[in-house]
């Protein structure tokens, strides 16, 4: 199958392959749309078991960002890069030095953040390379990691779906987080203030055993997350975890979590809103971190401090539109993930 032919290829203005032999990189940067703005999302390293793989990643990721950048309104289009390696043997500087010669031959296209594998300290690398990287320290315009804001809008959006699904706050309720990274170790957090128990689970044993700790949770193998008897379920790694098979093990009314690309395919989130459940669309509910650095491009462009008033009424808005997105769900008789795109769309084919 060709790129053209490539069902995730959908409408992408650009897509971008590096090679830097020095330093071993592979890199595809997949621009999605710049109809709002520059092409703006996180860079992800993954031991990809193929280039074809990765192509296919990177296309879902950016057409994703270009809905979750709308959804979000920001003055932004998607993009999104990955790099193919392990991020726990395959980091060097001198791999991400030439990730930014490469970010900075899009000719400021497309903006990079942190995503999954990568940190801020990796993309300070890059930055000696490229102006046209985010979620860095040390500067005025800096918003540094963006998961904790990402984490708060999760944590917001899980509050606002159990209210719906259960009457009830998040006291008692338990969740089940697939993933404690970045993003889901700080959910975590955030759930067991709220006196949420909590079901954990990651294939990085030694951040699952820490979060447990500190956080009181019981875990699980990562296959028996599907099973757990929890109210909520909380995807918080790799996308595509709702499937047809996994949607038939989960026990609860929730689906909420911070993963991109959470539902298998469009059918399966048709499957989870006739078994009478909530999902809160993936792009909706995790676009905190993608506000954040919107906030910092903003404060580059101008010359200025970054703004966290801006960044919370962002983030606000947002929560707004997923509490609409929820109520016309039940009103139209539609799944949230078609209400969510509808409105995603508009704003792409009207940014003004």
């Amino acid at each position: 199958m060709t790129l053209f032919e490539s069902p995730a290829f959908e409408g992408h203005e650009a897509v971008h392959a590096f090679h830097d032999e020095a330093s071993g990189l592979n890199c595809i940067i997949a621009v999605h749309s710049t109809a709002r703005g520059p092409s703006a999302g996180g860079c992800r390293m993954w031991p990809y078991p193929s280039s074809q793989a990765a192509l296919e990643d990177a296309l879902r990721l950016s057409r994703a960002m270009s809905y979750k950048n709308a959804i979000a309104d920001l003055a932004l289009g998607g993009g999104k890069a990955v790099i193919i390696g392990d991020s726990r043997t395959a980091k060097t500087p001198a791999l991400f030095e030439a990730f930014g010669r490469a970010v900075e031959q899009v000719c400021g296209r497309y903006w990079a953040a942190e995503d999954v594998g990568i940190s801020p300290a990796d993309l300070a690398h890059a930055h000696k390379h490229t102006r046209y990287v985010a979620g860095l320290d040390g500067y005025p315009a800096s918003s540094g990691d963006p998961s904790p804001v990402t984490a708060e809008g999760v944590f917001q959006g899980i509050a606002l779906c159990v209210r719906r699904a259960y009457g009830s706050d998040l006291d008692g309720m338990t969740v089940a987080i697939q993933g404690v990274g970045h993003v889901g170790g700080f959910l975590a957090d955030k759930l067991k203030a709220a006196g949420a128990k909590l079901v954990l689970t990651d294939v990085n044993t030694p951040v699952l055993r820490a979060v447990a700790e500190r956080t009181g949770a019981r875990t699980v193998a990562p296959e028996a997350i599907f099973d757990v008897d929890a109210q909520v379920f909380a995807p918080c790694a790799m996308g595509g975890a709702i499937t047809h098979a996994t949607l038939e093990r989960l026990k609860g009314r929730v689906v909420a979590g911070g993963a991109n690309n959470q539902l298998a395919s469009p059918e399966v989130g048709r499957a989870l809103y006739e078994r009478g459940m909530i999902y809160a669309p993936d792009y909706v509910i995790n676009g905190g971190g993608i506000i954040n650095v919107a906030a910092e491009i903003r404060a580059i462009e101008a010359e200025a401090a970054y703004d966290p008033a801006w960044v919370q009424a962002k983030l606000d808005r947002l929560m707004a539109t997923l509490e609409e997105i929820l109520g016309r769900s039940r009103q139209e008789d539609r799944p949230t993930h078609e209400i969510a795109n509808a409105i995603a769309e508009a704003r792409i084919a009207e940014p003004g």
